[in-house]
């Protein structure tokens, strides 16, 4: 996850799609069984530390995302990118959001934290409106004030329950939602700016697996084979899924990939409970209860719509 990125706002500048394509279904429901199966294969990296797991996600993604770039004929999207300083700044920005969300995600899963990552990540489309509310003055309607605030007490009893915020799920919501937010500002294309974010991260990365060889401290080449096919493997399991998503995005309504969303953090949360055995309290199953009627709050007005048009 990022795992699982915001949806899009449609406009006519990004060439969004006005209808559902099977196609669009396919390749969004792809991304998201691919995020949904994340903690399995983060979890079996549990014994490597986070920061050296992110640093593999950055080195390894970046082959994958030139190539597919170089397939599709938009490296002269990334060449200017690389060019403006105002894009180099906007890109560092959302870089690091990035990578602070995915060392919060590795270091939950391998913690055993997955109910917090699953949390943070059902309560981001609801951080999401009241984001664009706060920034961009979006007007907020009922329905939607009503989900943050179930959302809002939800986390209230988490507190309560455990004597601090849930700053795991928190984490997960705050980084993903402002990078979100700014990814929408970047002008250009997802892939190009997946690129662009892994090339900006690459220098501290290799410095960093670099520094790591060198004490002896690391985990990659050190004679245990499971382990370098692991973090080779980070590569795919990172780009991979993103730039599937991309695909089925620009061919998806906004209401369908709102809808679709919830499929990752539902089996991340499925994961947690009766594959990792994480402790589910009842004062937790009060606390996702209102997230999820919170989801369904938000979630309503979208389905009455569609069911509208298609009536």
């Amino acid at each position: 996850m990022s795992e699982t990125p915001a949806p899009p706002r449609p406009s006519a500048a990004s060439g969004a799609t006005t209808g559902d394509s099977l196609s669009g279904f396919l390749y969004a429901l792809t991304a998201y069984l691919l995020w949904g199966f994340l903690p399995l294969y983060m979890k079996a990296l549990a014994h490597i530390p986070p920061v050296e797991v992110i640093a593999h996600r950055v080195v390894w993604s970046l082959p994958i995302a030139l190539a597919v770039l170089v397939w599709l004929g938009r490296t002269s999207d990334l060449t200017a990118a690389l060019k403006s300083p105002r894009m180099l700044g906007m890109g560092a920005m959302t870089a690091a959001l990035v990578s602070v969300n995915w060392g919060i995600y590795v270091w939950a899963i391998g913690s055993g934290h997955a109910l917090d990552a699953a949390l943070g990540y059902y309560i981001n489309p609801l951080f999401s409106i009241f984001l664009g509310a706060v920034l961009l003055r979006e007007k907020m309607g009922r329905t939607q004030m009503v989900a943050i605030a179930l959302a809002v007490v939800a986390v209230g009893i988490l507190t309560w329950e455990a004597g601090r915020l849930p700053v795991v799920a928190l984490g997960l919501t705050l980084t993903w939602g402002f990078y979100a937010y700014l990814k929408r500002r970047l002008p250009i294309g997802p892939n190009q700016g997946f690129t662009l974010e892994v090339l900006i991260l690459l220098l501290p990365a290799l410095g960093y697996i670099g520094w790591l060889t060198a004490t002896g401290t690391g985990h990659f080449l050190e004679g245990v084979a499971w382990d370098n096919a692991l973090l080779l493997g980070c590569g795919i399991v990172t780009a991979v899924p993103l730039m599937i998503y991309a695909n089925g995005a620009k061919r998806l309504t906004l209401s369908t990939i709102a809808i679709m969303q919830y499929i990752a953090p539902t089996m991340i949360f499925l994961t947690a409970v009766f594959v990792f055995g994480e402790p589910f309290s009842g004062v937790k199953l009060v606390a996702f209860g209102l997230i999820w009627a919170a989801l369904v709050v938000y979630s309503a007005p979208m389905l009455a719509a569609r069911v509208s048009r298609a009536g």
